[in-house]
């Protein structure tokens, strides 16, 4: 059994002080590294996550190069949904399409449920493997929020506006809080059987809510978001919550039973602070300056770290996911920066 020996992720989102500033970034398993591209060459995202061997290896790979304070699990937030009876397909350029949307209260009463260990095995024996035998730093496992996997079950796949699915929302409420009921019992379950494998800390991304105003945010989603979050209360685990575009949902996310308050590169950390942010925050450097010059990074990443360190609980992390033009040296360098400047700072 190997012992986390840098818990320095876990301390900060628990808001304790620590020797220095924790990072990890968003989708830093894979996109930009060629040993990924290599692999990628042979299998696709699906069969990658369902050989735990090779899971565990792209998941620690980052851990290995980087000298990041923690590791986020290999996979894709679609990775339960075939278990609903969701036909889900990973297109290469486009992103998860499914053939079989959801368009009536009919359509949600025929989703099934999710049995971890009958339907995501694979994905529970990576964690034990990378747990047990691999990793020395914190493991983080995650799911997608209701709203943002229903609007790729409701559109067919990836949107730009998310008429669809607000359409859904708005003209069929009834079938809409069904479909977040069924998606809300399908997240606490598949988070639980990850904590139960011996992931460290859990994230919950709600990628594209931020399509939503505050008002439809409270009415339509925030209900289940407190349900989840209630739920997972209870493993004493960090929870971290994401999205995109989302400034604007900030403090309806401070009002949650969770931890972490992840922020995107609009929100910069000191406003969100001064609006009324008391959780641990995570962010948030917008992850284009990973393609300047490194001079242009630095002095980013410093404003975000001075800003962060003005009270204990801060993770640095991007503001949204790693992407395959990185190269990972930047990646390197900027996680060996961030250690050293905030650890002398």
């Amino acid at each position: 059994m190997v012992k986390i020996t840098n818990d320095t992720f876990l301390k900060a989102a628990k808001g304790e002080k620590t020797a220095h500033v924790p990072v990890w970034y968003m989708r830093q398993a894979g996109r930009s590294q060629p040993e990924y591209r290599k692999i990628k060459e042979k299998y696709s995202l699906f069969e990658i996550t369902h050989q735990p061997e090779l899971c565990a290896y792209v998941t620690r790979l980052p851990v290995e190069q980087y000298d990041v304070d923690a590791a986020v699990l290999y996979k894709d937030i679609m990775t339960p949904l075939p278990a609903l009876g969701v036909n889900v397909e990973i297109k290469s350029g486009i992103g998860p399409v499914i053939d079989n949307p959801i368009r009536s209260i009919e359509d949600v009463g025929k989703l099934g449920e999710l049995n971890p260990e009958n339907d995501i095995t694979y994905v529970l024996d990576t964690i034990k493997l990378l747990t047990k035998e691999q990793l020395s730093v914190p493991l983080i496992g995650f799911s997608g929020a209701p709203f943002t996997i229903a609007s790729y079950m409701i559109e067919g796949g990836p949107s730009k506006n998310y008429h669809k699915t607000k359409a859904f929302m708005y003209t069929e409420p009834q079938a809409w809080f069904a479909l977040m009921d069924k998606l809300g019992d399908m997240v606490i379950t598949y988070v639980k059987a990850q904590i139960n494998a011996g992931v460290s800390a859990i994230q919950i991304f709600d990628s594209w809510v931020g399509t939503l105003n505050v008002e439809d945010y409270r009415k339509y989603i925030k209900p289940i978001m407190n349900r989840i979050f209630s739920a997972l209360r209870e493993e004493n685990v960090p929870l971290i919550m994401h999205g995109v575009g989302a400034r604007h949902l900030a403090l309806e996310w401070n009002d949650l039973p969770l931890d972490v308050v992840g922020l995107d590169w609009r929100l910069p950390i000191r406003e969100a602070r001064e609006m009324g942010i008391q959780k641990a925050v995570q962010g948030n450097l917008d992850p284009s300056y990973l393609l300047a010059p490194w001079e242009v990074i630095e002095d980013k990443a410093k404003q975000i770290l001075d800003q962060g360190m003005e009270q204990p609980g801060f993770i640095f992390n991007l503001g949204h996911g790693v992407f395959p033009e990185v190269n990972p040296e930047t990646l390197k360098k900027l996680t060996a920066f961030i250690h050293e400047y905030s650890s002398w700072k």
